[in-house]
């Protein structure tokens, strides 16, 4: 092997390893800003889990300004939101399937639409041009619930799930809004 060629192959295994690094230490320090968390609610039979990245408001106009309206959002910070259900539920007297979905919305002013996806994600955003990455052709199921509008300001996203009369609801806040999804066993 000739020595431009070595050299160049090592140059080409620098630059891959220094790549790897880089987006490690990138994924490291945005989870400081927007923190991973995992949530989990058993409701009769079924054990729900949303994985989801936590990012706070610090004093920014949220939607319609870091979270434009009408536009597909992540649902969160950094990774794709993942929702998972070991049981086959109705989400606002929709069927869907046992298993993992990203979970992904269009923010409304009136009303948001909740989108759970088919496909796995890496990220939740293109690196390239900075959009979702979401693909609605693995869209699998879509509704449309009201916002509500909260007196306090909720400083850090957060979904939660509380149970009522009968159905579990899936809530998502931040800043001054809240959604709330209806969810019910099969």
């Amino acid at each position: 092997m000739s020595k431009l060629l070595k050299r160049s192959l090592l140059i080409i295994i620098v630059i891959v390893v220094l790549g790897f690094i880089g987006r490690s230490i990138l994924k490291s320090n945005t989870k400081k800003h927007s923190p991973e968390q995992t949530i989990t609610h058993t409701s009769k039979d079924a054990n729900f889990s949303v994985f989801y990245n936590r990012p706070f408001k610090k004093g920014r106009e949220i939607f319609g300004g870091l979270v434009p309206f009408d536009k597909v959002w992540r649902t969160g910070a950094n990774e794709a939101t993942t929702f998972t259900t070991d049981r086959d539920i109705l989400v606002d007297g929709t069927v869907l399937k046992a298993g993992t979905y990203s979970l992904w919305t269009i923010p409304g002013q009136n009303s948001w639409k909740v989108i759970f996806n088919s496909k796995k994600y890496s990220w939740g955003v293109s690196f390239t041009d900075g959009n979702p990455s979401h693909n609605p052709e693995h869209d699998v199921l879509t509704i449309e619930v009201p916002v509500q509008p909260l007196l306090n300001v909720v400083e850090q996203f957060s979904i939660y799930f509380q149970e009522a009369n009968n159905f579990t609801i899936m809530y998502m806040a931040w800043d001054q809004t809240a959604i709330a999804v209806p969810i019910k066993l099969k």
